[in-house]
């Protein structure tokens, strides 16, 4: 049962971003600090256009 968790931990953690679908280093970065994943070209249009 350990193992489903450790899985989906990874699956969690993939560097996919949810805006975009692209992968990106910037994505596991900003899902540290912010607690999105979204990669920085995405964080930056977000932050000038929030909608």
């Amino acid at each position: 049962m350990s193992e489903d968790k450790d899985f989906d931990n990874l699956k969690e953690l993939d560097a996919v971003c949810d805006e975009c679908k692209k992968e990106d280093e910037s994505v596991t970065q900003n899902l540290i600090l912010t607690g999105f994943k979204i990669c920085k070209s995405c964080r930056v249009s977000k932050t000038i256009f929030p909608i």
